[in-house]
């Protein structure tokens, strides 16, 4: 097979004659680990390395800047179990360094490659998403960002039978709006424009611990992807923008987060207020019209958070934010009673009832803040009442333990002592011991139980 010029700009820079080819049609994806056994020479055919001739595979990770460039280009076009000549000229190689003793400067090299095997690349953390495989390499460097547009055809595969095959277009952050679980959000942010690839996504980021009635898919299932992506539009990133720019997006943020929460979607309306405070909580000005409008936002923002926090029941969050709108205004009504609800799901009826308080101080007419006020008078009381019984109990429970006690050893009083100066016969009738032998003359016990000096 011809030599085909593989180099991103077409200067011929790495040259590639496939010599066996892959058993398989797909190609290892950025971040995996690849196996492979490779023999180097120069143009004159010197060997300077071989694996093979040590024995063991070499192993690295793709895409990760451990090997030459000439081998990140070359291995990420090659299919398992396939064999190539990659010729390299020397600025994809070790350039005008060289690499001495074996390798000279501005050396073209050739390597005799075979792609044995590989592992998946994990996109998260913890693991719960590995693109084990890339069917069509992507084009270009960019990848998606959150907010991005993106046109994807996907397939899900459960045991494997195909659930659903479609295309489906939305905004990174919002898939859930289109039925498009998390893990395939999360990897599409390091998909290239064209890229096909197999994921496995573990349930935490599939159908979660409900399952996929519908699709006939039980809690935490481990489900398998295959994903396009066809066309993407990067989202302008916020250090691009100007101020201007900023206060206009965080404007529409403001619009999408309260559309997402009259219609209940409380995470999604979180996204929205929280690329507000992305925005502009860093920003300084000095015009007063826009610190006005960048104020009024941020407090809208952190004001709308708390109240999403309280409804899904993340009480320590709310008070959080309900606290950030509070250094903005120490007298702003709504986040003074929004803390004062989060102190009450943490059962904290003192604090609740400082903030509702101060609420009341705001607008005495408040009807919503002196009902919860009265609520936390009544949890105070729940909890006193609580403590009282449990430290109540506490007693009770030492002072039986005492009168037990005290039972117990005016049982065994007798069987030792009848009374104080009387021993028992057991005593009055033993034999002396070897001290008392060799000092006659301590004081002992007669056997009416008296001391008598011996």
């Amino acid at each position: 097979m011809s030599e085909v010029d593989i180099s991103p700009d077409k200067d011929k820079g790495v040259l590639k004659q496939i010599i066996v080819e892959g058993s398989e049609n797909s190609y290892p994806p950025s971040g995996s680990k690849v196996k492979v056994h490779y023999t180097g020479t120069l143009e004159d055919g010197t060997q300077f390395d071989s694996s093979r001739d040590r024995g063991e595979p070499f192993q690295f990770d793709l895409g990760k800047g451990k090997v030459i460039k000439a081998w990140e280009i070359g291995i990420a076009t090659m299919k398992k179990g396939e064999r190539a000549i990659l010729t390299c000229k020397p600025e994809y190689a070790y350039g005008f360094n060289g690499s001495p003793p074996t390798i000279p400067s501005n050396a073209t090299l050739k390597f005799d490659v075979e792609l044995l095997d590989w592992m998946g690349e994990y996109l998260n953390e913890d693991k719960g998403i590995e693109r084990v495989e890339t069917l069509t390499r992507g084009v270009g460097f960019l990848t998606p960002n959150d907010g991005a547009r993106v046109e994807i055809h996907l397939t899900g595969i459960y045991n494997g039978n195909t659930f659903e095959d479609r295309d489906v277009a939305f905004n990174i952050g919002e898939g859930s709006e289109s039925n498009v679980v998390p893990g395939v959000e999360i990897a599409l942010e390091k998909f290239k424009n064209h890229e096909s690839s197999r994921l496995i996504i573990k349930g935490k980021y599939a159908f979660g611990s409900t399952g996929s009635p519908e699709f006939n898919i039980p809690p935490d299932a481990t489900v398998e992807y295959v994903v396009t992506l066809n066309k993407f539009e990067k989202t302008k990133a916020s250090w691009a923008m100007d101020r201007a720019e900023k206060i206009e997006q965080s404007e529409i943020f403001k619009e999408q987060g309260t559309k997402y929460f009259q219609s209940g979607k409380y995470d999604l309306a979180l996204k929205k207020y929280k690329k507000i405070q992305t925005f502009l909580e860093n920003e300084t000005d000095t015009d007063d019209a826009v610190i006005k409008q960048r104020k009024a936002l941020l407090l809208a923002s952190y004001c709308n958070s708390a109240l999403c926090y309280l409804k899904l029941k993340d009480y320590s969050e709310a008070k959080n934010a309900a606290t950030k709108a509070l250094e903005l205004d120490e007298k702003n009504e709504k986040a003074l009673y929004r803390r004062g609800q989060a102190y009450i799901g943490l059962q904290e009826p003192a604090l609740a009832s400082a903030d509702f308080n101060k609420c009341l101080e705001v607008n005495p007419n408040n009807s919503a803040a002196r009902s919860q006020l009265a609520l936390t008078v009544k949890l105070k009381r729940q909890q006193l009442e609580a403590e009282k019984k449990k430290y109540g109990n506490m007693f009770e429970v030492f002072a039986r333990r005492d009168t037990q006690r005290e039972e117990f050893e005016k049982e065994k009083e007798p069987n030792v002592m009848s009374c104080v100066g009387e021993w028992g016969k057991e005593d009055r009738e033993r034999e002396p011991s070897e001290f008392e032998k060799e000092n006659p003359n301590i004081l002992m016990l007669n056997s009416s139980g008296e001391f008598k000096d011996m």
